[in-house]
Parts: structure tokens; C-alpha cells; sequence
């Protein structure tokens, strides 16, 4: 299965399976049932370090519901980071709604771990079900433990036989089908130890059956 490297970067590589439909799929669960188990332990991990009056940056937050919670709580603002554009129409409309129009920037077609210097620090820096769709789990854990002043946290899928079999099965499939998009199931030790490398302190946790946490303050 595909480890570390897919094929070359594919501007429509995650438009592609990240779509509006999709995006559509989440706001809907979203509007039922609010945060994902995972969602919520997240915004708790945050909580627990302080975001009131804190920036928060958000690498492939999709419709935001994450970036939503922490505004509520307190951040001062949020900015995401976006590579599929399909993302976009649900968002708006849900920043409208909760009318923090004016903390939220939405940032399409920067990626972090190559455009590092356009994107400005921010105090907590979340990837959330993100390392797993990106190749290389080094670059962008880099990157965005650098961008972190406070707290780095991101999620992983569990690296475990079942998982790796899963994701190998969709990417044959991807690959069937003409895709370019690829999953991931990255070594959690290696990726803590890119996290520790920046000057983070890692702390795992598995919220639930499908996504470990790892939260890294600084200091």
C-alpha cells in the first residue's frame, strides 16, 4: 500500500473526492447531530490550554464546524486553510448564520507544506483528518508545528491491520478509477517525533475507535 509517497501533486486531487456533494454530507450531519466525537475532543483539548482571545488556524477545516465551536468559546479568530473549493458555499453560509462573518479568513489553494510563508502563525494549529490525505506527513507536521505559538493538535487514523488494509483497498480503487487522491496511515511515533523535533511536547490520546489525537503545546 501506498506509505509515505503518492503520485505527483494533482491540483484537482482532493476537489475531486472532496466535493460539494460532500461537503453538502457533512453540513447535513452537522445540522442533525453538531461534533463528531473526535470534533468534540478536539475542541476540548484546546479548551484545556485556553483559546479565549487566542488565533486559530485551521489546515482543511472543511465547512468550519470545528473553527465554529472555538469562536463560540472565545478565540478571537479563525483561519482556514482550504484546498478543494467545494467547501466553500456551505461555510459561508454557516458563518453567516452564527454571524462571525468578521473573525473567520478562508484561504483556498495554499498548502501549508509548500507555501509555508504565506500563511501567518496563529496560537493553536489544528489538522484534523488531514495528515492522513497529505504524502508527506514531515513537511506539513513541520510546518504546521511552526506556525503553532501555542498548541499543535491533529488527528490520525489508527495504524492497525485492519486500517491499513481498509485504506489500501480504497486507494486500488482510487486508482482504478482514474483518481489521483490517495489515503494515508502514517507512523504516529515517527509523526510525534517530527512534532517533538520543533520544539512540541506530543501527548496521544484515541478518543475513538477511528481517530487518535495528538495534542502538542509548546513550552
Amino acid at each position: 500500500m501506498d506509505e509515505c509517497c503518492g503520485p505527483p501533486q494533482d491540483p484537482t486531487r482532493y476537489t475531486e473526492i472532496f466535493d460539494a456533494r460532500f461537503a453538502r454530507k457533512i453540513a447535513k450531519r452537522y445540522a442533525r447531530a453538531g461534533l463528531t466525537p473526535a470534533e468534540h475532543a478536539i475542541v476540548d483539548a484546546v479548551d484545556t490550554v485556553g483559546v479565549r482571545g487566542r488565533t486559530v488556524l485551521e489546515v482543511g477545516g472543511g465547512i468550519g464546524e470545528i473553527q465554529l465551536a472555538l469562536l463560540e468559546h472565545g478565540a478571537a479568530s479563525t483561519t482556514n486553510l482550504e484546498l478543494s473549493s467545494e467547501y466553500e458555499l456551505v461555510a459561508t453560509e454557516l458563518i453567516d448564520r452564527a454571524g462571525v462573518a468578521e473573525r473567520v479568513t478562508r484561504l483556498l489553494g495554499i498548502d501549508l507544506a509548500e507555501r509555508a510563508d504565506s500563511v501567518a502563525e496563529a496560537d493553536i494549529v489544528i489538522l484534523h483528518r488531514v495528515v492522513c490525505c497529505y504524502p508527506d506527513y514531515e513537511r506539513l507536521l513541520g510546518r504546521a508545528a511552526d506556525h503553532a505559538r501555542r498548541l499543535l493538535v491533529f488527528s490520525h487514523p489508527p495504524r492497525t491491520p485492519a486500517t491499513r488494509l481498509g485504506v489500501a483497498f480504497g486507494n486500488a480503487m482510487l486508482r482504478l478509477r482514474g483518481r489521483s487522491y490517495r489515503g494515508f496511515v502514517h507512523p504516529p511515533e515517527e509523526m510525534a517525533r517530527v512534532v517533538a523535533g520543533r520544539g512540541l511536547h506530543p501527548r496521544r490520546s484515541a478518543p475513538t475507535r477511528s481517530w487518535h489525537l495528538v495534542t502538542a503545546p509548546r513550552g
